[in-house]
């Protein structure tokens, strides 16, 4: 008999309490490039420790996920929620009072850290909280929606902030949002542990680490600095550590990650739909910024605010699908809206630079529809396609994938599009240019603004043609890979069956609570 019942006022309510936290993770994305100049200037670090402190957030969020969510499910999640937003704005305030750019690269990684408990349990929580299918996938939309409007606000209070206060001001918020969470939460969202969760694996924990961490490396490093040596060392090492955690989760009785989780066909799909998706929209969100700002001209709060309405799209379409799909096979619905997203590819692939922001905007718009679909959609499949026990699990497996996708897109597709750029823009700069000028042309746009002031006439011109051309080149590849991928949704979850008719509907019964444990 089905065990699904009817959420009522107090899990949607809930579900509110769990979109702050989670708009918070947005919010912080986008934060940070605009204050990244103000820390550059008072802190004065390194070109590397620049790098650290932006990246060191993204390595340990994506290298914690699994065991955060296995914890989740063996301690509880609630209770591991409140400890990470409690955590995440302690650290969050060690940040912004940060005095050395050593200092400010600790914290960043203690907020990846603390960052790792919150998607996975917010997201597992909802599936504990609305287990009626079609009320569990307009409430994951909520959730996709909320980390969307956090990315999305993202530029326009970071600038509000900034235009008022130091940078440091940009990683309070968490402070107020953790304050509400801590005190409505318990009143609001239930307590839920896994009957049999077991011992956590630390030997397994340190493997998926060992595994993860160099493979993010690897990527991001080849993104940067091309595929050299570190890059290729880190990827070996990552992937043997990989095979050396699977092995060793088969032959555990409680595994940190149940790989008979993958057996269910709709939930491998989804997760490989959710990975590929994200790897176009990670690599031409960049690329789509620095055209806003370096050919276009915009300030970043303006860039920010022309970012509003693909962010709209991106909204419109994480509560619509769940809608749609009670009609509608999700995976139709999966599959329309990828189409929909290689239109907008399209159309930014046939950009010219002497083209308004218009085609840009409305282009970029449709690939965030497609975005917002798979968000909703793709992670209402793996967390429904879990046993309860098993969904903070799953829903780390579904926070890591999206991490990984958006990487890997930034790696390949921004490398490409740097290789057009660096090949057309070469032949462009006069003999006898000073290094230090001729240089930084060279290496991308964001180098020739740099010095636009000095450059011969022309130049500057020739080198946001370049740029263009690149992101032509990464916005053709990506439409050819979402219409395959639109083509594999439609194949590989064609047995999935529009949402009201899931059989968890036949229960009407109000939500109570889940278990405590």
């Amino acid at each position: 008999m089905s065990t699904a019942h009817r959420a009522g006022p107090r899990e949607w309510a809930g579900l509110a309490v769990l979109s702050l936290p989670t708009a918070l993770l947005g919010l912080d994305v986008t934060l940070l490039y605009l204050a990244l100049p103000a820390m550059v200037e008072d802190l004065r670090p390194s070109g590397t420790e620049a790098l650290w402190i932006m990246d060191a957030y993204g390595f340990l969020i994506a290298g914690f996920l699994v065991t955060m969510g296995t914890l989740g499910d063996r301690v509880g999640r609630r209770r591991l929620l409140l400890t990470g937003v409690t955590a995440f704005a302690a650290v969050s305030v060690a940040a912004a009072f940060a005095t050395s750019a050593p200092m400010l690269i600790a914290a960043r990684a203690a907020l990846g850290i603390a960052g790792a408990t919150l998607m996975p349990s917010t997201l597992a929580l909802v599936g504990t909280m609305f287990t009626d299918a079609r009320q569990r996938s307009l409430a994951i939309g909520v959730w996709a929606m909320s980390f969307a409007l956090g990315m999305a606000a993202g530029p326009l209070v970071g600038g509000a902030l900034l235009a008022h206060f130091w940078w440091g001001s940009a990683f309070l918020l968490a402070v107020p949002v953790a304050a509400v969470t801590l005190a409505a939460a318990p009143r609001l969202v239930p307590e839920y542990r896994a009957p049999r969760g077991g011992r956590l694996d630390l030997p397994s924990v340190a493997l998926s680490l060992a595994a993860t961490l160099p493979l993010i490396y690897a990527v991001k490093h080849a993104a940067e600095h091309g595929p050299g040596v570190p890059a290729i060392a880190a990827a070996l090492a990552g992937t043997a550590c990989a095979v050396l955690f699977v092995r060793r989760q088969r032959g555990l009785k409680d595994p940190l990650l149940d790989l008979t989780l993958f057996a269910d066909r709709t939930f491998t799909a989804a997760l490989a739909i959710l990975l590929a998706g994200l790897v176009g929209v990670g690599g031409v969100l960049l690329l789509v910024t620095q055209q806003l700002q370096f050919v276009k001209g915009l300030s970043p709060t303006a860039a920010g605010a022309w970012m509003a309405p693909p962010a709209l799209m991106m909204l419109v379409a994480a509560i619509g699908s769940p809608l749609a799909a009670r009609r509608v096979p999700p995976g139709i619905v999966v599959a329309a809206a990828l189409a929909l997203s290689a239109v907008g590819y399209v159309l930014l692939a046939r950009l010219d630079a002497a083209d308004g922001i218009t085609p840009l905007v409305v282009g970029f718009g449709l690939v965030y529809l497609g975005l917002g679909t798979i968000a909703a959609l793709g992670t209402d499949l793996v967390v429904g396609a879990a046993p309860p026990d098993k969904a903070g699990s799953a829903s780390a497996l579904s926070e890591t994938v999206q991490e990984l996708g958006v990487a890997l897109g930034v790696a390949t597709l921004g490398s490409l599009a740097a290789a057009v750029y660096r090949d057309r823009v070469a032949a462009a700069v006069p003999a006898g240019t000073p290094p230090d000028v001729a240089d930084p042309v060279r290496d991308s746009l964001a180098g020739a603004s740099s010095v636009q002031d000095r450059l011969p006439p022309g130049l500057f011109d020739q080198a946001r043609e370049a740029a263009t051309h690149g992101l032509n080149a990464a916005t053709l590849t990506a439409a050819l890979g979402v219409l395959a991928l639109a083509l594999l949704s439609a194949i590989s979850l064609r047995h999935t069956t529009p949402i009201s008719q899931d059989p968890s509907l036949a229960e009407d019964s109000v939500y109570q609570g889940a278990p405590s444990g």
